[in-house]
């Protein structure tokens, strides 16, 4: 498709009532939802900064998700992705080594397991660097081959039990719907941030073990 016909495509799509209404709604609860962060914030040049740039943020993350094409189903009015909620997941050592010695890349969306007082949850997140065969993730830092953080993080902001999984589907599933679960009982999920609505617009849902090919 050229970028003649693409500039078509969208739009034709943003004609639809339907896809105008979601990207509003979405935009609304990506406010509601950044603004009381924002409120907390005592350094005031970051404020300023974070407060520049959220229109920006929110803009993408409403269109990119109206426009994406991730295969769940879309709350628009809570912000969030919807799907059944399956069993927790295992971090399996051998299986995350396999894939992250030889398979994984630069830039991949990945799943991350955080277990923090018998609560585990899966986030997004991506692999941003590779130095002798560790793997640094964006937000939750350093990992081993076989994805088991490298050290306790003593960071209030950052649990300390993290691991990173093999992507398949049903892990970036929960993922983007924030599963949580305590000693394997089902909790109601977590809210995704705007950071984490974006990358689930990103993964290469057609093959969630490779980067996702921007058109």
């Amino acid at each position: 498709m050229n970028s003649q016909d693409h500039t078509k495509q969208q739009s034709t799509i943003w004609q639809d009532e339907a896809t105008r209404l979601a990207y509003a709604e979405l935009a609304n609860v990506f406010y509601a939802r950044e603004i009381p962060s924002l409120s907390a914030e005592p350094d005031i040049d970051r404020l300023q900064r974070r407060l520049n740039s959220l229109p920006y943020y929110v803009e993408r993350a409403a269109t990119h998700i109206v426009l994406g094409e991730v295969p769940l189903e879309l709350d628009s009015h809570n912000g969030c992705w919807l799907a059944k909620q399956r069993k927790c997941p295992e971090w399996q050592a051998e299986e995350a080594q396999s894939f992250f010695t030889a398979q994984a890349a630069v830039g991949l969306v990945v799943p991350v397991l955080v277990v923090d007082l018998g609560i585990s949850c899966l986030y997004l997140d991506t692999l941003d660097q590779r130095r002798d065969g560790r793997w640094h993730c964006n937000q939750f830092g350093w990992f081993d081959c076989a994805g088991k953080a490298l050290s306790n993080n003593e960071q209030a902001d950052l649990p300390t039990i993290r691991y990173l999984l093999k992507p398949n589907k049903a892990l970036m599933t929960a993922a983007c719907c924030g599963h949580r679960w305590q000693y394997h009982k089902i909790l109601p999920p977590r809210t995704l941030g705007l950071r984490e609505m974006l990358l689930a617009s990103s993964v290469n849902w057609a093959n969630v073990r490779k980067k996702q090919q921007r058109k």
